[in-house]
């Protein structure tokens, strides 16, 4: 009798081993995938959307469908009448005026010297 309480005891003692080594093996692939891919992007987002929030007349930009312009306008309210990433700006591009969003923008520079 008491040989299977003992075997009842180490046959727990083995599940209770293996829950923890699960839950440990789930833990480390999670804080791999964290600071491989989670961490870095937000990094991005966070550094693109500074970004884009220091945009002043007169920039040249360049945007997520390859348009090249100058800004000429930044309307700061959203649809809602509050600021957002879907605020309009107004870029000239050869001889036209084209609004594109500002989470559109991919890429800003200096004004350019008019040559």
């Amino acid at each position: 009798m008491s040989f299977s309480v003992i075997a009842g005891l180490a046959a727990i003692q083995v599940a209770s081993n293996q829950i923890a080594s699960m839950v440990f093996m789930y833990g480390a692939i999670f804080a791999i995938f964290y600071f491989v891919l989670i961490r870095p992007q937000q990094k991005q987002r966070k550094s693109h959307d500074a970004l884009v929030r220091s945009l002043k007349k007169g920039d040249e930009i360049v945007t997520a469908g390859g348009l090249v312009g100058e800004v000429l306008h930044i309307n700061t309210m959203g649809k809602d009448g509050a600021a957002g990433m879907d605020d309009r700006i107004t870029i000239k591009t050869g001889e036209s005026k084209v609004i594109v969003e500002r989470g559109r923008i991919t890429r800003v520079g200096s004004a350019s010297p008019a040559a």
